[in-house]
């Protein structure tokens, strides 16, 4: 008898008969050895073992549940690096938001939704990226007059967006206005006049809004969010991180985990505004580390904090190193401009140092490089005194870096949060933009993985249900295969393609790597005994597939703790 079958056997004796045993099967394990094996045993939530059938099979009792997978793939369960769910499932409660993908779509949008509204009511529409349009600019105050000119009108990507004339006047903006509030951002001028375009740039607070969309209660606002976590799970996804968890969010996680609802794991990176004043925080950060769920739970664990430190890429406003250049894609006159940076050093610092004196995570939106930099900085003079490497200090978005960048995460043990996806919406945008030299470094994938430097794959999913039509979509299969080939859409050739990873490496960014940034690799990410019974079975074999297959791979069965929460049959 084999050393490994006599385990097995001693096992068997010493214990319970496993509940449940796929088998037949070509089980891609992600432990450090990359093993591939035939067959998983679990037992309550976690796995017992894994290895070949023979072996496993023996584990199995009168009311274990045998399921043969016929040679199918299995997967570690999923992981998303970012997330946020509970505003997403409610982007179209009111009403469909059709695609968009030119200036002509949304104001035909804007105008079929003036025809059904009342004079004087406003229409909205949120994270409708230029860098997206074919147009690849914002529609102007003019254009937004002609289609809707009896009703306010906001065409907002975040913090920068666009406004017609009546939402300006009811919003108290005039030619003379000042931004008086203290906080980020300009109006943008017609050069040649001096008259206002529309166009906000990281001040669309200051439009005053008023909504007659359809309201939902708190059970539909539950129900839509179980919606939203089973579509997660019909991907593959079986935890996931809110990267701007609000105190709404984290109660309605918490009640969907006492009903024994949710479907996914939840990490909470807890939202702080990093504008108000520094007690302030304190007190919220401080509160947030007296919450039951900052206390490690497998479901659900409020162990992060969320700032943001820069504007966006989308939006013409990430906090770069050189300045961005002239643009008609983001309206940029001044040759100097460099982006926001909303945060200045000292309060950076402050405010990452009380997070991690509270027991948690620090992590701050980062898209442009000078953000990147001005956070590693922060971490560097705060690890002079209390090391971090064991508190995981991370930068989320990390998407225009440097060599010098990726040493200083390594040296420090700094950890980051991508989006794929975003190469492959922006991709083309950007390197018009910023051209060959300046995107060498955009999401550096491969640079990253030679570097050792631990990075989360995900999605940074805001609006819509369907992981390919939703903002951002969160197929992590899509995620993937972008970064096997970095083929940015609307672009002949891939961006940097040097850049590459391999199949075993892309899979990681949703697997080990997710469990790590999750402070949960003991408990996840692989398939291993002792682990959570988090795995997929897949509809192809990921390793071996076409490339350009790996894109449309679906999910066939998902499990997480040992139960099925998803059938792709039982779904149809």
């Amino acid at each position: 008898m084999s050393p490994l079958t006599a385990a097995f056997v001693l096992t068997l004796l010493a214990a319970d008969p496993a509940d449940l045993i796929v088998h037949h099967a070509k089980v891609v394990t992600v432990d450090p050895q990359f093993r591939i094996a035939e067959a998983i045993a679990v037992r309550g939530e976690r796995i017992v073992a894994v290895g070949e059938d023979e072996d496993i099979l023996k584990l199995a009792g009168p009311k274990t549940k045998v399921i043969d997978l016929a040679g199918r793939t299995v997967l570690p369960g999923l992981m998303d690096s970012h997330t946020h769910p509970t505003g997403a499932a409610m982007y179209e409660f009111d009403h469909p938001i059709p695609e968009m993908e030119t200036i002509a779509d949304v104001l035909k949008y804007i105008e079929q939704r003036a025809q059904l509204a009342d004079e004087g009511d406003w229409i909205t529409i949120s994270q409708v990226f230029v860098t997206r349009l074919r147009d690849q600019r914002f529609p102007n105050r003019n254009e937004l007059d002609q289609v809707a000119p009896k009703n306010p009108v906001l065409f907002a990507t975040g913090p920068d967006g666009a406004v017609n004339s009546l939402a300006l006047k009811l919003s108290g903006i005039d030619k003379d206005f000042k931004i008086t509030d203290g906080q980020p951002g300009y109006l943008e001028r017609d050069p040649k006049t001096g008259e206002l375009t529309g166009i906000l740039r990281s001040c669309t607070r200051l439009v005053k809004t008023k909504s007659k969309s359809k309201s939902a209660t708190a059970a539909e606002q539950l129900d839509r969010l179980k919606q939203m976590l089973a579509a997660y799970n019909a991907v593959g996804l079986t935890s996931i991180s809110d990267r701007n968890c609000g105190d709404g969010a984290v109660d309605q996680f918490e009640k969907l985990l006492q009903d024994d609802a949710l479907t996914c794991r939840i990490f909470c990176s807890y939202a702080v505004n990093a504008q108000d004043p520094l007690d302030k925080i304190e007190q919220r950060l401080k509160k947030a580390a007296e919450h039951p769920r900052h206390a490690k739970n497998d479901w659900l664990w409020l162990r992060g904090v969320k700032c943001f430190l820069d504007g966006g890429m989308l939006t013409g406003s990430a906090y770069m190193r050189e300045p961005w250049g002239v643009s008609t894609i983001y309206g940029i006159t001044d040759a100097e401009y460099r982006g926001l940076q909303y945060i200045p050093a000292d309060k950076l610092k402050a405010i990452a140092r009380l997070s991690f004196d509270n027991g948690f995570q620090f992590t701050a939106h980062s898209v442009g490089d000078g953000a990147v930099h001005a956070l590693i900085e922060a971490y560097e003079s705060i690890n002079r005194d209390l090391p971090l490497r064991d508190h995981r200090p991370c930068i989320t978005h990390c998407n225009f870096m440097s060599r010098e960048a990726i040493e200083r995460m390594k040296a420090v043990g700094i950890v980051a949060d991508l989006q794929p996806a975003w190469l492959r919406l922006d991709g083309a945008t950007l390197l018009k933009q910023f051209g060959e030299r300046r995107t060498e470094y955009f999401q550096p994938y491969k640079s990253l993985a030679d570097s050792g430097v631990i990075v989360g794959g995900g999605s940074d999913h805001m609006q819509k249900f369907g992981s390919l039509r939703s903002i951002n979509p969160y197929n992590p299969f899509l995620g993937m295969w972008i970064a096997l080939t970095r083929q940015p859409r609307w672009a002949e050739q891939p961006l940097h393609p040097e850049q590459r990873i391999t199949r075993e490496q892309a899979l990681r960014l949703y697997t080990i790597n997710n469990a790590f940034v999750m402070f949960a690799e003991s408990d996840k990410g692989s398939l291993e005994a002792g682990k959570l019974a988090d795995f997929i079975v897949l509809d192809r074999d990921y390793l071996t597939c076409p490339v350009n297959d790996v894109a449309d791979i679906g999910v066939r069965q998902t499990f997480v703790g040992g139960k099925q929460v998803y059938d792709s049959i039982g779904a149809k």
